[in-house]
This record gives C-alpha cells, sequence and structure tokens, in this order.
C-alpha cells in the first residue's frame, strides 16, 4: 500500500507527475508564461485641439485662422505648446516682453501649436470632430435592445 491516504500534492509526487506526462515533454510552465506580459494598449494618435473649446483640429489646419467652431483665435498663446502659467510672463521660452491678452491673435515668433497624444478607445474615435450629444444614451438603449 504505497499511496498516500490524501491525495494532495507534494514532494513524493514526482514519480506520478513522470508518468502522467507524455513521454519527451519537460516538467515546468510554458515558455508563454515567462516574463512580464505584453501590454495590450488602444491605438494612439496625435491631435491638437482648440484652447478654447476643444475641437480638434484637422491635421492640415492654419495657425493663422480661427477655430471652425468657436471662431477662436488659434496663433495665440492659450494655444501654444509653451504656455505656462507658472513661468515668467507666462511663457516657458525667454520672451522678453509680455503678452498682456493671452487669448488674442499675437505675433510671438516662438509659437508652436500644442499638440497631445491621445488614446483610440473606439473604432471612430479619432475621425470626428463632434460627438453627438445621445451616444451615451444611444449605447445604453442597445444593451437592453431584443
Amino acid at each position: 500500500m504505497s499511496d498516500r491516504k490524501y491525495r494532495q500534492r507534494g514532494y513524493q509526487d514526482s514519480d506520478r507527475d513522470r508518468r502522467d506526462r507524455p513521454p519527451g515533454q519537460r516538467p515546468g510552465p510554458k515558455p508563454e508564461t515567462y516574463g512580464p506580459r505584453t501590454p495590450n494598449f488602444p491605438g494612439a494618435h496625435t491631435v491638437v485641439r482648440c484652447g478654447s473649446c476643444g475641437t480638434i483640429l484637422p491635421a492640415d489646419f492654419d495657425s493663422n485662422g480661427r477655430c471652425p467652431r468657436c471662431g477662436f483665435e488659434l496663433h495665440s498663446c492659450k494655444q501654444c505648446a509653451y504656455f505656462d502659467t507658472a513661468a515668467r510672463f507666462e511663457c516657458s521660452r525667454p520672451v522678453q516682453v509680455r503678452v498682456v491678452r493671452k487669448d488674442a491673435r499675437n505675433e510671438c515668433g516662438l509659437y508652436a501649436p500644442r499638440t497631445t497624444i491621445e488614446r483610440q478607445t473606439s473604432p471612430g474615435a479619432g475621425t470626428s470632430t463632434v460627438r453627438a450629444s445621445n451616444d451615451p444614451r444611444q449605447a445604453f438603449e442597445n444593451l437592453f435592445k431584443k
């Protein structure tokens, strides 16, 4: 009577594992379990948003123009990548003269439009500029549709 009373796994199970395993197979975990898993991040895209209303601007927008939705001046300090309220003259670049109105058009030579990297969480997220206001409601109704 070599079998133990309780069939618990332990240090005496090495010969039993060898019997259950097909010949030529090595013991141990599968190769894909080694190391950290590769994260499955959604796709990302670079966008430029209006500093006033948040509308995604087209890739070929005119930085000297206005926002197509609200009419905000795009060549202004609020739209610039170097706009920083904690820095001197509210600009992270060395400027000599302070621009008083940050939302008005200016002729700063250091201007660069502020771009952000956003994740695409839905298939059509990067294609439309304005989302419909009833999208969440429609999605909720689709959940309980028969």
